[in-house]
């Protein structure tokens, strides 16, 4: 049995993180780089070899563009249409704990850009829009999608079950 599911949330989820690893991607070679040349205009607000190379760009000795591919490469799995489709409660529990994550790291990266280090990334903010709307969409998805699919992973029968049984009384 398949789980039922928003139409939009499958090919939505997996656009976001192609388009999250692309560009992680981009900015670990970029880290890597021994000249990096970032894409991106240098003004007083927006600088990116600033962002990338202070010491907020590393989290234990790992370059956070590195974490950045990672976290993609562990959510474009979960976020296949195949993923949403599965009758495990795994997929979208460890979906939306990865992405609870993720946005817990996006606010410490965004703080971290306006307060501490006082210029953003271009390239560092596309990643965090694009973490943030996956968190968004999975959170849609549960919202919006009907009360028997959501109660079909717990052991509990649905919450209108009585009421239905109860209508003809």
């Amino acid at each position: 049995m398949s789980r039922t599911t928003t139409r939009w949330a499958p090919l939505t989820s997996t656009v976001l993180c192609l388009a999250g690893l692309g560009t992680s991607a981009y900015l670990t070679v970029e880290h890597y780089s021994t000249s990096p040349s970032y894409a991106c205009p240098v003004s007083a607000t927006i600088n990116c070899i600033k962002v990338t190379t202070s010491s907020y760009s590393e989290l234990f000795g790992i370059p956070v563009a590195l974490l950045g591919l990672l976290f993609f490469l562990g959510m474009t799995p979960l976020c296949l249409p195949i993923a949403w489709r599965w009758d495990n409660p795994w997929p979208p529990r460890l979906r939306l704990a990865g992405l609870t994550l993720g946005v817990a790291f996006v606010i410490y990266l965004v703080w971290a850009e306006l307060f501490r280090i006082e210029a953003i990334c271009l390239w560092c903010t596309g990643v965090h829009a694009m973490t943030l709307a996956l968190f968004a969409v999975v959170v849609l998805d549960t919202a919006l999608r009907p009360i028997e699919a959501v109660d079909s992973t717990s052991d509990l029968p649905p919450r209108n079950a009585g009421r239905v049984a109860n209508k003809g009384r």
